[in-house]
């Protein structure tokens, strides 16, 4: 092979490594995103059961309060 063979080649490579590292970015990012939109997910999930929690209870004195009457 030539010299300028293998300078096309070594560049290549190099073009492909640094394709290879954005990649690995890319994908650090996704995972990083993934986990907070679960996190953000299972606190909205915390904040619906309480909020139905609270909903119950005020239907079952509502109930109390109507059968009192």
């Amino acid at each position: 092979m030539s010299a300028p063979a293998f300078d096309k080649l070594e560049q290549q490579i190099n073009e492909l490594i640094l394709h290879c590292q954005q990649l690995e970015q890319s994908n650090q990012d996704l995972q990083q995103q993934i986990t907070a939109l679960k996190e953000e997910r299972n606190q909205r999930q915390l904040v619906a059961n309480q909020t139905d929690q609270k909903l119950e209870a005020m239907i079952s004195r509502l109930k109390t309060l109507e059968q009192q009457t």
